[in-house]
């Protein structure tokens, strides 16, 4: 009989089971099949930093296929070896797993370069021949994804070249996908023709729009902390829930992104695509199922119920960073930056309270901020719970308690806290808070993954579960546009030193309801 128990406790395979399959392995399911990798704007920060060292760690982790082949598209004078070479040295300082020369011995093999520009129809062509040797010499199959990791004014250029150059379509069962980098657009106007373009394309299941933030070990977690877990889900409501907080600071600038940033600013940059992908994942319902159409669903649901404030005076806050000291050094102001307007209005700060009008979240706020320069990185989500409704001990035996708080810290040091009152040793009833902490470095010998690499697997296996649907893009940005027409018809940024935790009208905003800023 097959799957017989063994003298040593194990089973039998199957007649015709590969009998060197440990059935507890989980990563036999998730190794990419034959295909490639184009990247255009190979050049640049994103792709030396992150994907390229993702693409080795994977293949470090033998999770891409032998014949797995690399090209990179840029306006460079580059031969194939010189494209090698820039790999190698972003492999070495940036990857995450330790450097094997055989691994990549076997991942430079497949690795070619491509230089032109994105109007240049002879680059393409030449784009189109690299693929098709790949493909004879490699074996991917004529299975290709295409990340465009380039400017938001490039995507119409490089999607329609690959159309005209007959590089959008696969011959027979192969696959070909495009992978686009956020923004996605800056309004709900330009998101929506940028859809229509894309699409005209490529078919919306081929279509993976990148928020790294949802390949985090962490924002994965809050889904199984929430349906796999009874403790948690009936609490998870107005009921026993008071507000929601969603921090995403950083202690940096604006580096040398002021092209980019100048104009844009921190709601667009961050709450319309993380902060609201953050919230919808907090405060959805149970999906049927852990797939991308199941997920959508509910996430959709949650999007659509959200509500803006109607007085956006009191419950809206922009702010920009001036100068101050920060980790102990003399840093300049917003205005004082490399390639910024001085006369600029664009926001390194913002704030935002929403509500979500649903049976399960009806009346509990929640508080979306953001900013650049602040106190120190950190990115969590904080549920604080209701006090509870009547109290046996004295005011003073607990004034040192606050509300109960579940945190989920998203980075830098991943993890779960929980926050309650328990009594303080010693011959009085005094009640403070205490945490206790579930750290990821603590708990789990392996570290997690980059969030990248998660990502750019589940494109080769075109896994959509992580990426955010068009129609999730486009809810975005009507919850967000109402907010940035509010503010481009009125003043400038209340300032804010650098160092500090944002705006004084910030902390207002939440004093009007009762409420502080959690300090992360």
């Amino acid at each position: 009989m097959s799957g017989d128990t063994t003298a040593t406790g194990g089973t039998t395979p199957a007649p015709g089971a590969n009998p060197l399959r440990d059935p507890g392995d989980r990563r036999l399911p998730r190794i990419a099949g034959p295909s490639g990798l184009v990247i255009f704007g190979v050049t640049g920060d994103l792709s030396r930093k992150k994907l390229m060292p993702a693409v080795y760690d994977l293949a470090n982790r033998g999770l891409l296929p032998p014949g797995f082949s690399l090209v990179g598209f840029a306006r460079r004078d580059w031969e194939d070896e010189d494209f090698a070479k820039v790999v190698h040295d972003s492999v070495k300082e940036h990857a995450r797993t330790p450097f094997r020369e055989e691994v990549w011995r076997q991942l430079s093999e497949g690795m070619r370069f491509v230089p032109g520009v994105f109007d240049d129809d002879d680059a393409f062509e030449t784009l189109r021949q690299t693929i098709d040797r790949l493909d004879k010499e490699r074996g991917t199959g004529g299975n290709f994804a295409f990340y465009l990791s380039v400017p938001p004014k490039f995507f119409p250029v490089v999607v329609q070249q690959l159309k005209k150059h007959g590089l959008s379509e696969g011959r027979g069962d192969s696959w070909r996908r495009a992978v686009i980098e956020k923004p996605f657009g800056h309004d709900l106007a330009s998101a929506r023709e940028l859809n229509r373009t894309v699409h005209g394309v490529f078919a919306n299941h081929e279509v993976f729009r990148i928020d790294h933030y949802l390949g985090k070990e962490t924002v994965q977690n809050i889904l199984a902390l929430r349906f796999a877990n009874t403790m948690f889900e009936p609490l998870w409501n107005r009921s026993y829930v008071d507000h929601v907080q969603i921090t995403m600071a950083e202690d940096i600038g604006i580096g040398g992104r002021a092209g980019y940033y100048d104009g844009i600013g921190s709601a667009r940059d961050v709450i319309q695509n993380h902060l609201l992908q953050l919230l919808a994942l907090t405060a959805m319902e149970e999906p049927v199922s852990f797939d991308a159409k199941a997920l959508v669903t509910e996430k959709l649901k949650v999007l659509n119920a959200v509500r803006l404030p109607t007085d956006m005076a009191r419950t809206t806050v922009r702010g920009q960073y001036t100068a101050g000291w920060q980790g102990g050094v003399r840093v300049p102001g917003y205005l004082q930056e490399e390639g910024i307007d001085p006369g600029s209005v664009t926001d390194t700060y913002a704030a935002l309270k929403l509500e979500i009008d649903n049976r399960r979240w009806a009346g509990v706020p929640f508080y979306l901020r953001t900013g650049k320069r602040l106190g120190r990185r950190v990115t969590e989500i904080a549920v604080v719970f209701q006090r509870a409704p009547y109290s046996p001990f004295d005011a003073t035996d607990t004034r040192q308690l606050n509300n109960n708080a579940l945190v989920i810290r998203v980075q830098p040091d991943e993890g779960v806290t929980i926050r309650f009152g328990s009594k303080v040793p010693g011959t009085q009833m005094e009640i403070r808070d205490v945490t206790m902490d579930f750290a990821y470095g603590e708990s789990f010998t392996e570290s997690s993954p980059e969030a990248y690499e998660r990502l750019l697997l589940d494109v080769l296996l075109g896994d959509a579960n992580l990426f955010p649907r068009h129609q999730e893009v486009e809810r975005s940005w009507e919850i967000l546009d109402p907010v940035e027409e509010f503010w481009a018809a009125g003043g400038r940024p209340e300032p804010y030193t650098a160092g500090t935790w944002g705006p004084k009208a910030a902390d207002e905003m939440l004093a009007r309801d009762g409420r502080s800023w959690r300090r992360p």
